[in-house]
């Protein structure tokens, strides 16, 4: 880096940090007045934040997972009033972007995010997924998949009632069940729809072919999965299959389960339960290799002024218009930082130079645990 660059750094990062603290005044003199002025308080803090659409559905440029809400990757037990003020924080600040799923808890992240948002529910979305065989009355987690099209009538009412709701904004197949051809699966969504009980549906995690029979059968507004700094593999995949149909993007993990924001270093060991203490890209072999993309983040969190989570996340906006992430928290001030994300702005040249850096580190390790990873990349059969 030359001199000038230094200098040039060293002022962004004043700018960012002065525009970091007045935004960070403005959402705190929007959340004092959202007691009195809701309405205006909480149109200023969307158009701080930004919108996009997933297909024909707009929402909030960033979104909130709400999966750890009931218990994290470390396997803490967060406090259900603090998750509400999260939930209610949020949307203080702009956020009209849910995302939960009958699988989460089970079912009681679902009941979470209803008590959350109900004084607010009608100016969000709330999207939510079926597709594991969960018991619909106790939650019980069952082997495998189960998306027969009764069962997912049957989900959805569970859903609507847990979510203090008449309707799912978005309604994903967590996971392709290789048993139900899919045209199934989008007529029982389609018969939903028709009662006004879903308005939008997506998939997650799916073979190519299946979305493209998905959309025939029935337009998907949205496909979600992993995608972040440190997974890339839906750009040569997913993403541009949802170009070409006019899909949306949603990346889940998009700030790599903690890694993106620093939280993971070499020292770093893992609970036990906590998925990512057998996910190959942690393990002591492939970990010390991998933060070499934390370094880049670090490089250009200094040059912009932001956080690493900041960076990651702008990357992601950077990549498409109509890709919304939907990090995780269940903390006040890594959710503040989420939203602040949408102000980390690059130039054309900027994002081309981080677009190459971060290609030229290759990630060791798979993403995910191979029982897991079994169930996505499936392809529904083909119906007779």
């Amino acid at each position: 880096m030359t001199e000038n660059q230094r200098m040039e750094l060293n002022r962004r990062g004043l700018l960012m940090s002065a525009a970091s603290l007045a935004i960070a005044a403005n959402a705190d003199i929007a959340s004092a007045q959202s007691s009195t002025t809701p309405a205006a308080s909480t149109a200023a803090s969307v158009s701080a934040i930004g919108r996009r659409k997933l297909g024909a559905l707009e929402v909030s440029s960033v979104g909130l997972g709400v999966q750890n809400m009931s218990r994290t990757y470390q396997q803490t037990i967060p406090t259900r009033a603090e998750m509400h003020n999260i939930i209610r924080s949020a949307f203080d600040n702009g956020l009209t972007f849910y995302d939960a799923a009958e699988a989460y808890g089970p079912h009681e992240v679902e009941r979470i995010l209803g008590e959350g948002v109900e004084p607010f529910r009608h100016q969000i979305v709330i999207a939510s997924k079926f597709g594991w065989n969960i018991d619909l009355e106790t939650g019980a987690r069952r082997p495998g998949l189960n998306s027969r099209p009764e069962h997912i009538k049957l989900a959805v009412e569970g859903m609507l009632k847990r979510l203090r709701t008449d309707r799912i904004d978005l309604l994903y197949q967590h996971r392709v069940d290789p048993q139900v051809p899919i045209e199934d699966v989008a007529g029982a969504v389609k018969d939903l729809m028709d009662q006004g009980k879903v308005l939008h549906w997506g998939l997650s995690e799916m073979g190519l072919n299946t979305l493209r029979r998905a959309h025939a059968a029935l337009p998907v507004t949205a496909v979600q999965s992993e995608y972040s700094m440190l997974w890339r593999g839906p750009e040569k995949t997913s993403i541009p299959v949802c170009q070409e149909l006019g899909i949306g993007f949603v990346p889940w993990s998009p700030l790599g389960v903690g890694f993106l924001n620093g939280a993971i270093d070499e020292k770093t060991r893992f609970a036990e339960g906590d998925i990512r203490g057998i996910e190959g890209r942690f393990s002591p072999d492939n970990l010390p290799h991998n933060l070499a993309l934390v370094e880049l983040l670090k490089t250009w969190a200094e040059w912009k002024g932001a956080r690493l989570g900041q960076v990651a996340l702008a990357w992601l906006l950077a990549q498409k218009p109509w890709i919304v992430p939907i990090p995780g928290t269940t903390q006040m001030a890594h959710l503040i930082e989420n939203i602040g994300s949408s102000a980390v702005s690059f130039s054309s040249s900027e994002i081309a130079g981080l677009n190459e850096s971060v290609a030229a580190i290759e990630i060791k390790g798979p993403r995910l645990p191979g029982a897991v990873q079994a169930f996505s990349d499936v392809e529904a059969p083909l119906k007779s």
